[in-house]
């Protein structure tokens, strides 16, 4: 399962990008670096998003009982048919129940060359049953301008050229400006740092992977960003994610 997941995620990056995006720049899909190992129920609304074959390619987060929140570009040209939601479980090769899917919605305004409105609802046919391994996450109404302490969770890679864990893996990370982020980047990505994302900073070999995408930034418990894009892989520049607060509304009105 996991080579299989793997190279799904590379296929998924080039068929992102098109190859007209930065070269250095790859799209997240696997585990974050440099994290610890997460403890059963301790992210109880983390979700992986898998295909018909069970292979994991994105994280997501569960915000009621028919809907778990993703990234555009993890769920942009799937289908129904190819996409499963598994929640309560902190390890990818047991646990959890598994969920097929009725409906995919992805934000009306995504911009696959940009990664602008990186934002996807996918409904389960199902409905989700709330344990203590399997709660919902919040919504920020509010943005949070800097902050330390924001918890990230993924299955992502270890590392650029390294495989993904068995086991969740979570990061404490900070949130920062904005104006900071761009100072951070080159001025092609910078100029995808739009006002509707949020940016964290980690120390160097710390920070999001291939795998780690449409997975949860919670602040303060509620959910701040969805993971969306950054440099691989914990190199030290900012992580990039779709501000929920931003996409609050359209959220609520679509995960109906």
């Amino acid at each position: 399962m996991f080579r299989l997941s793997l190279l799904f995620v590379f296929a998924s990056a080039v068929a992102v990008f098109g190859g007209t995006l930065p070269a250095e720049y790859l799209e997240w899909e696997g585990r974050i670096v440099g994290g610890s190992n997460a403890a059963s129920g301790q992210f109880p609304y983390q979700v992986s998003l898998r295909s018909a074959a069970n292979a994991h390619f994105c994280g997501g987060s569960v915000i009621n009982n028919r809907y778990a929140l993703s990234a555009a570009h993890c769920t942009v040209g799937r289908t129904t048919a190819n996409t499963r939601v598994v929640v309560g479980t902190h390890l990818l090769n047991s646990g959890g129940v598994m969920h097929n899917v009725a409906r995919i919605v992805n934000h009306g305004s995504y911009n696959a060359n940009t990664l602008n409105n990186d934002v996807s609802l996918v409904q389960t046919v199902s409905t989700i049953a709330f344990n203590n391994l399997v709660q919902t996450i919040g919504l920020a109404t509010n943005f949070i301008n800097t902050g330390a302490g924001a918890l990230a969770s993924g299955w992502g890679q270890l590392g650029a050229n390294a495989g993904i864990p068995n086991n969740l893996q979570w990061l404490s990370t900070s949130i920062i400006t904005l104006a900071d982020c761009r100072s951070r980047h080159s001025a092609a990505n910078a100029a995808r740092v739009f006002d509707s994302t949020v940016c964290t900073l980690s120390p160097n070999g710390q920070g999001m992977c291939m795998g780690d995408s449409g997975g949860p930034l919670v602040h303060g418990g509620l959910q701040q960003g969805i993971v969306s894009w950054g440099i691989p892989c914990g190199v030290g520049s900012p992580d990039v994610f779709a501000r929920v607060s931003t996409h609050r509304t359209w959220i609520l009105n679509n995960a109906v």
